[in-house]
């Protein structure tokens, strides 16, 4: 049987391509993919004739032409919790770094390297107080966007004594459902930004929240809070930011996406994009990645598609076929499909449709082989997008 091609783009880590067997050939110069994993790089999935599906390893996918891949019949993945941990201890890492002004307080005792112990520790005690910070307990923490990384952290600020309050506009209720009882659920962003000496954003970048933390938004701020972003650099202006804190108005910028605005504002911490970058994060992106990608492949199973409705089915023993139309979600389509395989003297043994609203996406199983001649008709509706035969035997 003829490999699957996979196509590499940046390091993977090891523990999810050792799941790809022998059936996979799997290279960072595959020209013809069928499949590509991709961590951050841009992948503009036009470029690729016979791409079926784009496994992205971590949460955003802002680097894949989304848009683009859906009319094209093309499913692309994300791995939304697997570096959620990763981030949001990374939160509260910097957020006690920056209320306590740990950064500069190691910038203070790097440049007392040459003097004596009695003269270091002179300069140590007269100017301490300098760096005198605030602790996060009993302060509000402001946490917009409440999907796995933000429930996290809002939880982790409970944790913490803070009186934590959290918004999301399109909230999914098994995300919700994890929110400690002592986080205060927001029925507005006003009641959180105006009341947020901290303020943390894990919204997600697209047209809805690019520049989302504006002029506007941060003069409803408390004077001199702290703003953290570990989502993505997009959703800040950072101009706007910029003259905040030059006002006074923003007291601290935390961000994991430098910028030449903001890179040398003496009250601007950021990190080189380190949310995600642990051992056990870039394990767990790789292997939900590759289990994602090999049974959509395999079997057309769908889950944790951003473009794609999520539905799985095993296929049963007596399954010869299975075939994968994927189309406009429009009535009468799956009569269309099931009319045009019957009528072909055809069985069909399970038939299982699932919708988003844009794409339906249908498995039908069939007890026969169906042909290139029933595979060209359901092909040529002008409201199917892709169709897909799957071999068993």
């Amino acid at each position: 049987m003829e490999k699957w091609r996979i196509r590499l783009v940046n390091k993977i880590d090891r523990a999810g391509l050792v799941l790809l067997g022998e059936e996979y050939q799997v290279s960072a110069d595959e020209k013809d993919p069928q499949g590509i994993i991709v961590r951050s790089s841009k992948i503009d999935t036009d470029k690729f004739s016979s791409l079926l599906a784009v496994a992205r390893a971590g949460a955003g996918v802002n680097n894949i032409t989304v848009e683009r891949a859906t009319q094209a019949g093309i499913c692309v993945f994300n791995t939304p919790g697997a570096n959620a941990n990763a981030v949001a201890e990374l939160v509260f890492v910097m957020a006690g770094i920056g209320a306590r002004n740990i950064h500069s307080g190691i910038e203070f005792c790097r440049g007392l390297a040459s003097l004596t112990d009695e003269a270091l520790s002179k300069e140590v005690e007269g100017k301490k107080s300098a760096f005198r910070g605030f602790e996060l307990a009993g302060k509000t923490l402001g946490v917009l966007g409440l999907g796995q990384i933000g429930v996290r952290v809002a939880n982790g600020g409970a944790r913490r004594e803070m009186r934590t309050i959290g918004f999301d506009p399109n909230p999914t209720l098994g995300n919700i459902h994890m929110l400690s009882a002592r986080v205060i659920l927001a029925r507005s962003l006003s009641e959180v930004v105006e009341h947020a000496h901290i303020l943390s954003l894990h919204m997600p970048y697209n047209d809805k929240t690019r520049g989302f933390v504006n002029r506007d938004l941060l003069a409803r701020m408390p004077d001199g809070a702290m703003l953290i972003n570990y989502a993505r650099g997009g959703v800040v202006n950072d101009e706007d930011v910029r003259a905040a804190l030059d006002a006074g108005k923003l007291g601290c910028y935390i961000t994991d996406f430098p910028s030449t605005a903001l890179i040398d504002h003496p009250r601007v911490i950021t990190t080189p994009h380190l949310g995600a970058s642990t051992e056990e994060s870039e394990e767990h992106c790789a292997t939900m990645a590759v289990r994602e990608l090999m049974a959509y492949l395999e079997h057309g199973s769908v889950s944790h598609s951003v473009n794609f409705p999520n539905v799985e089915s095993i296929p049963g023993d007596t399954t010869h076929n299975r075939l994968i139309m994927i189309n406009r979600d429009i009535p009468g389509m799956i009569g269309f499909a099931s009319q045009t395989i019957g009528s072909h003297g055809i069985n069909i043994a399970s038939y299982l449709n699932e919708s988003n609203g844009v794409i339906g996406y249908n498995i039908i199983d069939l007890e026969d082989c169906i042909t290139d001649e029933v595979l060209a008709i359901i092909a040529a509706h002008p409201d199917v997008i892709r169709t897909r035969r799957i071999c068993y035997r």
